[in-house]
């Protein structure tokens, strides 16, 4: 190898992919479907939701399947603990996202029929 010649990265094995990204895919689900029984719940409820309930209570539905998706697409050519702490970090966004979510719709009577 001569001085200009950069080394080659090792990627690493598919099957330690796929247990970081399974593994984390696990929580995000909890995510999603926590944020769609909430949904679900509210939208059955005596008021039900006006189109503005429905806009702000399908967003923590959508964000962990958009936050997963980018940090893996970050992540996944890294070493196995940085691809680990990334996935660890957009959870915590999904779960910050998700309070924010459930806090507002908590105090906005403007998301419901009533």
């Amino acid at each position: 190898m001569s001085a200009t010649t950069p080394a080659r990265r090792v990627a690493l094995p598919v099957w330690l992919i796929v247990t970081i990204a399974g593994f984390a895919a696990l929580f995000f689900a909890f995510a999603l479907w926590t944020a769609l029984g909430f949904l679900l719940q509210q939208a059955g409820g005596d008021a039900g939701l006006t189109g503005y309930g429905w806009f702000v209570l399908l967003l923590p539905v959508l964000f962990p399947i958009v936050v997963f998706a980018g940090c893996f697409a970050l992540g996944w050519r890294r070493k196995a603990g940085p691809f680990a702490l990334l996935l660890l970090l957009g959870l915590c966004l999904v779960a910050v996202f998700w309070l924010d979510i459930f806090a507002y719709a908590s105090v906005t009577p403007s998301l419901y029929n009533a």
